[in-house]
């Protein structure tokens, strides 16, 4: 953590340690949360026929998709073993990004296409909002390096080829 260093370099050593334990704790959180949530993703790909049966299977008796954890934390800690951490970093970064244009971009759509739909919640301002964070996030998007763009179209093209091989058909 720069901010850790920093306060290192400049003699404060407490700040320092305690800045860093809040980034290794906010790390592990992000970390956390981010392997449930793509376990739970893959099942539902799967109870939808986007992926084979095999992913959605759960444990009888804890309820939960145990395979998926276990394949999903073999794949992780060999690729996080493999890369460095600043290459995972911006595709994480890229991905999260992507999803949030898509997120925004389709509350666009929905609020021209379907102005009448039931929504659960009111979203000030109308589009405002969602345009921003087209904006911005693509704003984000285009300053991460070239590279990182090479490597996000890499796996989307891996995404787009299991589509088109497997899952149109069983979707």
């Amino acid at each position: 953590s720069p901010v850790a260093h920093a306060l290192e370099l400049i003699g404060v050593n407490w700040a320092s340690a305690l800045v860093a334990t809040g980034v290794i704790t906010g790390l592990t959180t992000v970390m956390l949360v981010l392997y449930y949530g793509l376990t739970r993703i893959i099942l539902s790909m799967a109870s939808d026929g986007l992926l084979p049966s095999f992913f959605s299977e759960v444990n009888k008796k804890t309820r939960t998709p145990i395979k998926n954890t276990v394949i999903c934390g073999v794949v992780m800690s060999v690729l996080a073993g493999m890369l460095p951490l600043g290459i995972l970093a911006e595709l994480v970064n890229i991905g999260t990004l992507a999803a949030f244009v898509l997120v925004c971009g389709g509350v666009i759509v929905l609020r021209k296409t379907k102005p009448k739909m039931k929504r659960p919640f009111k979203m000030p301002f109308g589009i405002v909002l969602p345009v921003l964070g087209v904006l911005s996030c693509g704003a984000l998007i285009a300053f991460l390096p070239v590279i990182t763009h090479l490597r996000f179209i890499a796996w989307l093209a891996v995404g787009l080829i299991i589509y088109f091989a497997y899952s149109m058909k069983r979707s």
